[in-house]
């Protein structure tokens, strides 16, 4: 019988232990760091497909959007399930503005997956493509030629995504060219941006960022969904100021093959790279 009632306080002290680790990550998660894998190339080459990062959720405060989104299995518990309570007037607790160039992570506004883009129109500004150039607020941003970003062409990330090509069609293996220039943005802060081609996206209408809202590109600039593209055409569009989550400053961890565990795949020279 003592055995028995030994095995029986063993079972319950595991189950206490594993629910408050999960309490005092979920409240880690929430409040302070997020995890976030890097799943496409919108942001090359600032970001790689494999990249992991930590997203810092205290730089602009909190909002329902600072709640985590449960998706296991048949379970989808979305942030607005949690905190929706939090939402709805587009303002946050111990708030404070974005900067433009920020990395951020956000959610998206219309189907609420999470998205990491660059921080390029503040609220008020007016933004265009211009034959492949920014503008912001009538003015063309500086451009750098930075020679071209290399790539073997070949599957990437668990989703086996190719990447597209400047130089065009390439076979299994083969170098897959992008140019590459350095964009100073008003204020002078500097990132790289990569170009494929002439494409649509390339020439736009001019795009009046409303209050309380941001304007988001990837520094893909040719393979990037963004604020670019309505949320009607599977876009962006502009996003509210609650929906921002936090802030991207440094990759933690990077790896090139399809699994986290291939060890040969891992980029050492990307390890707590800091983020410009």
């Amino acid at each position: 019988m003592a055995t028995d009632a030994k095995k029986g306080n063993s079972i319950v002290e595991t189950i206490k232990t594993v629910f408050w680790a999960l309490v005092i990550a979920g409240i880690f998660r929430t409040l302070f760091f997020q995890p976030f894998w890097i799943p496409s190339g919108s942001m090359k080459d600032t970001l790689l497909i494999g990249d992991f990062l930590f997203v810092n959720k205290m730089a602009y405060g909190y909002s329902y959007a600072s709640c985590p989104s449960i998706r296991l299995g048949g379970l989808n518990i979305d942030a607005k399930d949690i905190c929706g309570f939090l939402g709805g007037d587009n303002t946050r607790i111990l708030g404070s503005e974005p900067e433009r160039g920020d990395i951020i992570v956000f959610r998206h506004p219309a189907d609420g997956t999470d998205f990491i883009k660059r921080l390029i129109g503040l609220p008020g500004d007016r933004i265009q493509m211009k034959d492949g150039v920014l503008h912001i607020n009538d003015e063309p941003v500086q451009l750098t030629p930075a020679g071209n970003f290399v790539e073997e062409f070949t599957r990437q990330g668990p989703m086996g995504i190719r990447p597209r090509c400047e130089n065009g069609v390439v076979g299994e293996g083969a170098d897959c060219l992008k140019s590459r220039h350095i964009e100073t943005l008003p204020g002078g802060r500097t990132h790289s941006i990569l170009n494929i081609g002439d494409q649509r996206s390339d020439h736009t209408g001019v795009f009046s960022v409303p209050a309380g809202h941001y304007f988001f590109m990837g520094d893909n600039r040719d393979n990037s969904t963004d604020s670019r593209f309505p949320q009607a055409v599977g876009g962006v569009g502009f996003v509210p100021y609650e929906n921002l989550i936090g802030r991207a400053n440094r990759v933690i961890f990077s790896s090139a093959g399809r699994s986290m565990l291939a060890f040969w795949t891992w980029r050492g020279d990307r390890f707590f790279e800091r983020l410009e």
